[in-house]
């Protein structure tokens, strides 16, 4: 049988990384042949893993024939403490203002079916962070609620010939039990669904107050639409051509939708990321930074014979308008149809219907041919007053500012090889030295000096050539300087049922009317199972007795706007709704949320970075501008948990690598399974459950609760009587897990609790004894610190010492900053600046001390060469910096 050994230790700070890997060896979560022993400081005691089994016993307990206590029962364990937290409240803030609050959220849950392990890793993540602030003595709001409109439940629905209600109620209350079960911290009062018309009134007034400010918009255009789903596609929602849903290729199709304003925020969006600057992860500010796209250029007016407004195109280059030969339009802008001229309409009509066949990102493509329709029409260049031919071709695309483009073929790749199609001219304007794009067919991108430029010619500076034609154009009328986004307009509308009405009435005498507040909510009608099937436009336009109503202006006949919210707009704001989730007569309390709010702690998925997260800082901002809340940014500190995944990859049916939560938490216990979640890596990094033990974690959490089972001193026994060693390790522990849970490195805070179950462990067996006072504060302090993780196993440890329930009402202990220090530590040493040498020191060496060794030191000798010495800065006991004599 395959066996590693190892030592366990109280590791010193800088070691602590190594010891994760380690304590996985030892308890065969993973297999790492060869890893060096670790020696304890006080007892040398050694322990063994067997790797085959999980199992991590004593020297002491092989010898006596294995487990000693009986075994922990950990289903009778979840079922009591599950009835007495929700019996006691025991998460339920007090909110009244006795102690300082704070709010931890996780990004919460769309009602699918039951948990799967990315719950059961997501939700153990935030629920750390607020049982350690419920210990730090905090009043911690940790609600929990469902996003719970969508379209799986309406294709349930009409799969089932049933109501999508029935659909969601139910898997809510599967996962509601499941989340229960799982030990969440979570304040069960506070419950919310998206779905409940409690709810969705405030997200129709939310929009009716968008509308008043002119940030919620009716209009026509063509939009991304899913054939499979039946529905328009904002465009975050559509990845690599394909709607992130169902991912079919989504089409174009023109339709008249409602949109959110949020390019009216574009630039708040991008400057208030600096507040988030080292609080959120850095791969999503830089992905919305991207997404949000600021451009820097100017627009250019190009005249058009017979058309009283001008063409205003912008451009990221107005340097190269000389360079600028023809002019391309997006076949599918509607400027491409008022241009055609009527003897090429009929060619131009036909490549249109090509074009909505095409995805955003096959017309995009660099590969793909290039292929277009002259329309008959020409524009003048501003600054040559040249002639340019006006096309429509499918790769510039309908919202990409006005839909057109001016295009520079010598100097812009797929400009080039549309104007050598169709033989189109070609005028280099940069020399960049490398060969003529007309002969090479590749077009020039890099900088150089300006050439057939007019006023440019001879300059080599960019700033300076863009700068000049800026002032040029807006002299000359034909132009200006300005900055543009590639972020678009929200699109909400969706053609489906199981979504929060749009509270609007078309009057053909009134036009738009918003329904008046005091008749909120509209509420959805009942429909169901074949009512429900998709037909191109809402169910609800279907729903005669319902679409059909009133004008709330003048009484005549109007109709409903049949179609629904986009669901990210009801979760926008329902961070703010679990400040005051009774509320009846407003969306939210504004002086509960001025208490709770900016949320702290947020936990969700990176995928959600430029789709929930953009959106809420959106929502954020406008209800800021209307006085309901007093800050721009929802969430101080943003957490990405990795994903779930099996053998390598992404768990699925069709691989058949998928993993059941429920199973492996009937196999294991919770708390096993929440704590191999918690200690298989950072938090961010993706989880390989084929490389994780759970049955390994639950021996170590038997092997604790083991620990408490043997402790015989009296509660309250004074601990400086007892073992100084097992003290310092404890002091030691709870120091470093301290530091470690605010750095968010909960692996190597279960790392650093191993190492003390072991210690005591050691203790017990072959040393002071259970009755020794300092083996009550490490039981002690291990049952805190471990219901951060395993709360089950926590709780049946405090009772078992003796304690009142409920160890999530107990304190954090302070480390005694003594009984804490290390023993020793590691001092760089520095030659010139750079380290040379790395030295193991005691703690509490002198500044002398610290020289001596680093002058000592062969390696420092090494880089010193013989040299004189000017100058040795010490830093004791962490780096000693010395400063040779120049080479002579």
């Amino acid at each position: 049988m395959k066996s590693v050994v190892c030592v366990v230790s109280a590791m010193s700070p800088s070691l602590l990384i190594d010891t994760v890997t380690t304590t996985k060896a030892c308890l065969g979560l993973v297999e790492s042949p060869g890893i060096p022993a670790l020696r304890d400081p006080f007892h040398d005691h050694v322990c063994r893993a067997d790797m085959a089994e999980g199992t991590f016993v004593s020297d002491q307990e092989l010898g006596r024939g294995g487990e000693g206590a009986p075994g922990y029962d950990a289903v009778a364990a979840q079922e009591k403490w599950q009835k007495y937290w929700e019996e006691h409240q025991t998460f339920r803030p007090l909110d009244d203002g006795s102690k300082e609050r704070r709010y931890v959220l996780d990004m919460f849950a769309y009602p699918s079916g039951d948990l799967h392990m990315g719950h059961a890793e997501a939700f153990v993540m935030g629920d750390v962070i607020a049982r350690y602030w419920k210990l730090r003595g905090l009043d911690v709001l940790h609600p929990i609620g469902w996003d719970s409109f969508g379209l799986p439940a309406e294709n349930a629905a009409i799969a089932r010939g049933s109501h999508p209600a029935e659909w969601t109620y139910t898997n809510i209350e599967t996962q509601a039990r499941s989340f229960k079960r799982y030990g969440l911290s979570v304040d069960w009062s506070r419950r919310l669904h998206t779905s409940d018309v409690e709810y969705y009134r405030w997200t129709q007034w939310l929009f009716l107050q968008f509308y008043k400010k002119g940030l919620a918009y009716r209009k026509a255009g063509f939009v991304n639409w899913c054939p499979s789903c039946q529905t328009v596609r904002a465009n975050e929602q559509v990845v690599q051509g394909e709607c992130e849903r169902c991912h079919n290729a989504v089409t174009k199709r023109q339709l008249t939708q409602w949109y959110f304003k949020i390019t009216a925020y574009a630039q708040r969006l991008l400057d208030d990321m600096d507040h988030l600057e080292g609080m959120w992860p850095d791969r999503v500010l830089a992905m919305q930074k991207n997404w949000i796209g600021r451009s820097e250029g100017a627009y250019a007016d190009f005249r058009v014979a017979g058309r009283a407004e001008p063409i205003r195109v912008f451009t990221t280059r107005p340097d190269t308008l000389y360079g600028a030969t023809f002019m391309v339009v997006a076949p599918d802008a509607d400027l491409a149809s008022e241009l055609v001229s009527d003897q090429c309409r009929s060619d131009f009509e036909v490549y249109l219907e090509k074009t909505k066949q095409a995805t955003d990102i096959e017309r995009q493509s660099t590969e793909r041919e290039k292929t277009g329709v002259f329309l008959g029409v020409y524009a003048t260049n501003p600054l040559t007053g040249a002639q340019m031919p006006i096309w429509a071709a499918d790769y510039v695309l309908s919202d990409y500012g006005t839909g057109a483009i001016m295009a520079v073929p010598a100097h812009d790749q797929r400009d080039l090889d549309f104007a050598r199609k169709y033989d189109l001219p070609v005028v280099v304007v940069i020399d960049t030295g490398e060969e003529d794009p007309r002969v090479s067919g590749v077009a020039t991108t890099g900088d150089g000096t300006y050439m057939n430029s007019g006023v440019l010619n001879g300059l080599s500076d960019k700033v300076t050539g863009i700068g000049t034609i800026n002032a040029k154009l807006k002299r000359d009328g034909t132009g200006e300087g300005a900055v543009t986004y590639r972020l678009r307009d929200w699109l909400l509308s969706r053609q489906r049922y199981w979504g929060c009405p749009i509270p609007i009435i078309h009057c053909q005498a009134c036009g738009e009317v918003p329904v008046p507040e005091d008749q909120l909510p509209v509420e959805l009608p009942d429909l169901r199972g074949a009512d429900l099937t998709p037909a191109g436009v809402s169910p609800l336009a279907g729903a005669t007795n319902w679409v059909n109503t009133t004008c709330p202006n003048c009484g005549g006949p109007a109709t409903r706007d049949a179609d629904t919210m986009d669901t990210f707009v009801d979760s926008s704001w329902y961070f703010f709704r679990y400040c005051s989730p009774r509320e009846e007569t407003v969306a939210f309390d504004k002086q509960a949320v001025a208490t709770w709010m900016p949320v702290e702690q947020y936990v969700g998925g990176v995928e959600h970075a430029i789709l929930h997260l953009l959106y809420s800082r959106f929502f954020t901002k406008v209800l800021f501008d209307m006085g309901l809340v007093e800050f721009t940014e929802p969430f101080e500190r943003l957490m990405n948990q990795g994903q779930v995944i099996n053998q390598g990859k992404a768990m699925s049916k069709s691989l058949g690598n998928g993993i059941d939560l429920g199973e492996q938490i009937d196999q294991y216990g919770v708390d096993a399974i929440r704590t191999t979640m918690v200690f298989a890596g950072p938090p961010e990094d993706d989880i390989d459950w084929a490389d994780v033990s759970p049955s390994a974690t639950l021996r170590f959490l038997q092997r604790a609760w083991r620990l408490a089972n043997d402790v015989t001193s009296e509660v309250g026994v004074d601990p400086s009587t007892g073992d100084m060693g097992l003290r310092q390790v404890t002091h030691r522990t709870l120091k470093d897990i301290t530091e470690l849970l605010a750095l968010r490195r909960f692996n190597v805070c279960v790392a650093r609790l191993m190492e003390l179950v072991n210690a005591t462990r050691k203790v017990i067996d072959s040393g002071a004894g259970p009755s020794d006072p300092a083996v009550r504060e490490a039981v002690e302090w291990t049952a805190i610190a471990l219901s951060l993780f395993a709360p089950y196993v926590a709780e049946e440890m405090w009772e078992l010492l003796g304690q009142p329930p409920s160890v999530a009402e107990a304190t954090w202990p302070k480390a005694d900053k003594k009984l804490a220090a290390a023993e020793t530590v590691t001092m760089a040493v520095q030659v010139q600046g750079k380290v040379r040498a790395k030295i193991e020191v005691p703690a509490d060496i002198d500044d002398s001390q610290a020289e001596e060794l680093a002058l000592a030191d062969e390696n420092v000798q090494k880089f010193l060469a013989g040299r004189d010495v000017v100058k040795v800065i010490v830093r004791a006991p962490k780096m000693v910096s010395i400063v040779p004599a120049a080479n002579t």
